[in-house]
This record gives C-alpha cells, structure tokens and sequence, in this order.
C-alpha cells in the first residue's frame, strides 16, 4: 500500500471529493426534495451517488492506467431542482433510466467521440482554463474574510514550489485545517455519523417525465459535464478512449438509478485536481489519486447523510482557499497551452472568455457555449 500509494495521490483524492462535495451537495438534496424524497430517500441517494463515482473512478483508472474521475451531474441536479417539482419519486426514478440509457447509446455508438475528434487541444486547454478561472479568483475573494487562514496557505504553498516539494498541496491543506482549527473555526460538534441504507425505487415510466426530466438531463449532462471533462482529459494529454468511458457512466446510471443514482458523467473540475503535478510528477502515476478520490468516494456514499454535516463543520474559506490553490498549477498550464499556437490564440481565447463568463442560455452551460463559439471562430479562421 505505501509504496502503490503516496501521500500526494491521497490528498490529491481526498481535496478532489471534498472540493465535489462541498460545491454540489446541496444542490443534490434540492434536487431530491423536489421529487418528494424524505430522510431515508436523500441517504439512499448519497448512498447510490458515492458508490456509482467509487466504483467508476477506480474500475476506470486502473484499466487505462490514466486518472479518470467521474461526479454526478451539477447541471442537471440543479435541473432536477426545478424540473422534479410536482413529479412523482417513480416516474423521476423512470427519466433518470431514460437519460442513462441515452448516455449509454451515445457512448456505444461512438457518436460522442466522432464530435470530440474535431476540438482542437488549444480549444479545450481554454475551455478548461475558463472552467477553473472562478476557483482560482476565489482564493483571492476568501482573503478578504478569512485573511489570516488564507494568507498562511498561501505562504505555505509557495514556499513548498521554492523548495519543489511534490507535498505542497497537502501540506497547504493541514495548515489550513491547524489554523482553522486553533481559531475555532470548526464546529465538529455538529458531524455524527450514520451507515447509509438503499432504498429501491420502482421506476414509472412516462412521455411526459421521459421529454419533461429524462430528455433534458441527458442535455445537461453530455453538454455541460462530459465536454469538459473529455477536455480535461485530453488537456493533460491523455487518449483515452472516449467511448468506454461515457458507456460505463451511462451503465452504471442505469443500475443505480433505482436508488437515486440520477446521472453519473466525467468529472472536469474535481479531475483536474489529480491530473496535476501536485497529484504526482509523473503524469503515468497521477490515477492513483484517482483511484483515492474513488475510495473517498465510496466511504462518503457509506456515511450518507454523514457528509453534510462533515464539510459544514469546516469554513468554506479553508474550502474555497484549498480548491483554487490545488488548481493553481493546472489553471496556468491550460492557459499556456491555449495561447501557445498563434492562429489558434483567438478561437482559444474566445473559448476562455466565454466560459469563465458564466454564461448559461437554453439551459445549458458556459462550457458547451464557450467550446461551440471558439470552434465557430477556429473554423472561420481555417475557411478564410
């Protein structure tokens, strides 16, 4: 174990799922309230959603020896929020089916990576930079309120680049909780801890569910999660193959989906994490912190209802401060690969911009919108 496993591949693990967690948890519950669910249902949900990005994460990154991390879907759990209102449990069970099986048929025929073939990489280093631009600033934002705290991560972490410590990241994060800790800044009194319990959910299935919540999901998820996160991938300068992956999420959707597994898709945010030097210098080692993050991940999905509590008795500045430093590296390395090649430096910066922007417009994310307008400017470039 010690030597397969480092401590940066477990922190790299362990910052990537509380970085996940504590940015969409609640975004999760919402989407569950909203079809009705009560205590028992929400456990069963973490429960499904943990286990579902576990087994993923692991499975997949051992077979491709490269970090592949997979989430839930943020966007389309904050669809759910509004789209579940007034759906019964088993007919929003049955369109969380539908949309697993849209993901699966998508993968298996390749169509997926046919698009993918045709981004270019500088387009996707912007993409991703646009996508990680808001953590980064973030640090910046929780100096202001927690300066203190923040101001010593940030010391500690640049001292560790000065020294070229490949702990630097965690050792960032244990100043962070010391400080947090000392000033009183954590309220574990708060935390206990609860064995999740699956609860099966017959599915419903209807037209209206299917186009009202499956359809849109499916969307939301390919366009606004799976993108980036093949983007992520193929940033870092991993070919892995895009079909399986997208395949295996959209099975494992299917299986789970009973209880409340809604959608599993690639992660973008959260991978980056361990696709960076901090994770480990050799980019052939660096899914071992994937295989880490699954491990976390299947000890949240067993702790349920468990976890919430957990990531409120810490500061989100200590959250906020850890994310944005842990992607300072692969912020910078995105924007150097983006603006690297000359004639592509306006589609790529067009990518950024968009994308860090926010913009959302039909539903659908900054990401999908900022990745179509800078192949629409890489593409006029190419035919003038």
């Amino acid at each position: 174990m010690g030597r397969l496993f480092g401590f940066s591949h477990l922190s790299a693990g362990l910052i990537a799922v509380l970085v996940g967690y504590s940015s969409s948890a609640a975004i999760v519950f919402q989407a569950a309230t909203a079809a009705g669910a009560g205590p028992a249902d929400i456990t069963s949900w973490l429960l499904a959603l943990g286990l579902g990005m576990g087994i993923t994460c692991i499975g997949l990154s051992l077979y491709y020896r490269a970090p592949v991390l997979t989430a839930w879907s943020t966007p389309g759990a904050a669809l759910l929020t509004t789209a579940l209102v007034g759906v019964p449990m088993g007919e929003a069970i049955g369109a969380f089916i539908v949309a697993s099986a849209l993901i699966t048929l998508c993968g298996v025929a390749g169509w997926f990576e046919a698009i993918m073939k045709h981004v270019p990489k500088s387009l996707a280093g912007g993409m991703l930079a646009g996508v990680l631009l808001r953590f980064g600033l973030n640090v910046f934002v929780s100096l202001g309120s927690q300066f203190g705290l923040v101001a010593l991560m940030l010391v500690v972490y640049f001292a560790g680049r000065r020294l070229r410590s490949r702990y630097t990241v965690p050792l960032t994060f244990l100043a962070g909780l010391g400080w947090a800790a000392v000033s009183g800044l954590i309220h574990f009194d708060a935390v206990t801890v609860t064995l999740a319990q699956p609860v099966f959910t017959m599915p419903v299935f209807s037209i209206a569910s299917a186009i009202g919540v499956g359809l849109p999901l499916f969307v939301v998820t390919m366009a606004s999660q799976n993108v980036p996160g093949i983007a992520v991938l193929r940033a870092n300068g991993y070919t892995t193959p895009v079909s399986p992956l997208i395949s295996w999420t959209g099975l494992t959707g299917l299986v789970l989906a009973p209880f409340g597994g809604f959608s599993f898709n690639l992660a973008a945010i959260t991978a980056a994490i361990c696709m960076s030097p901090e994770a480990d210098r050799d980019p052939q080692r660096r899914y071992l912190a994937a295989v880490c993050a699954g491990l976390f991940y299947i000890a949240t999905g067993l702790l349920g209802a468990t976890v919430a509590s957990l990531f409120a008795a810490l500061p989100k500045e200590l959250i906020a401060a850890i994310a944005g430093i842990a992607l300072f590296g692969t912020i910078g390395n995105s924007l150097a690969g983006a603006l690297h090649h000359e004639g592509e430096r306006d589609a790529a910066l067009i990518t950024f911009l968009v994308t860090a922007s926010g913009l959302t417009f039909g539903g659908l994310g900054s990401a999908f919108w900022g990745l179509l307008l800078g192949i629409a400017v890489h593409r006029m470039r190419l035919n003038g």
